[in-house]
């Protein structure tokens, strides 16, 4: 059955769920109360108000796009201004340019970013670190893996978060424009729902709740 959306709550959040770590964002969604499900197909994309793009493998995800049907459905509901959520490989599929791209690799452009993939180097380099986030009160643990990271920012472009590269320069790691939200990182890998919080607050009819410090979130595990 598929959830429902509320009176006065948020709308119903459609996760992609052709490839990578979906069933966490799922996880992540119920345990806020934000009614979701799987999108797979594009009678599922016509039944949600909003949709999370996990982190995967980009190419892959792109290839599966198409052959789902997604694609220019999905397209369109971005270019018309639907609210997305996009983490690590999620991050790359909505950004405006692949800087390292392959052709046949797909971005939507929903927000004005140039990104770079696997910014970090490979699995073996996967690293974790505790983030300064604008708009959370306490750090957020993140998990890079294979992580791709903003090369360029458009001029409305909001950088929430960065982190110092291997040549001491900061590079923006979380960035928001208009009602699209990315992380190089996985948030739902470390269960901590912040960021979806704050995702959430874009969407017209939102859950009314504040992000939750830190200690919130361990005291409601």
């Amino acid at each position: 059955m598929v959830p429902q959306a509320l009176p006065g709550g948020p709308g119903l959040v459609g996760v992609l769920a052709l490839q990578g770590d979906f069933r966490e964002h799922l996880r992540l969604l119920a345990a806020l109360g934000a009614p979701a499900r799987e999108v797979r197909v594009p009678a599922h994309l016509d039944q949600v108000s909003s949709l999370v793009v996990p982190g995967g493998e980009s190419t892959t995800m792109s290839l599966l796009l198409e052959s789902s049907g997604l694609l220019e459905p999905l397209r369109r509901r971005l270019a018309d201004g639907m609210p997305a959520l996009g983490t690590c490989a999620g991050m790359i599929m909505l950004a405006a340019e692949i800087v390292d791209g392959r052709a046949d690799q797909h971005c939507f452009g929903a927000i004005d970013i140039s990104v770079r993939r696997n910014a970090f180097g490979r699995q073996r380099d996967s690293f974790e670190a505790d983030l300064d986030v604008e708009g959370l009160v306490l750090p957020l643990h993140a998990v890079f893996i294979r992580a791709p990271v903003v090369e360029r920012v458009g001029p409305d472009v909001e950088v929430l978060a960065t982190v110092r590269m291997a040549d001491g320069r900061k590079k923006p790691v979380v960035c928001r424009e208009g009602p699209v939200l990315v992380s190089s990182f996985h948030p739902e890998l470390v269960g901590d729902p912040r960021l979806h919080e704050l995702f959430l607050q874009t969407q017209p009819k939102t859950l009314q709740t504040q992000p939750r410090t830190r200690k919130d979130h361990v005291r409601a595990l």
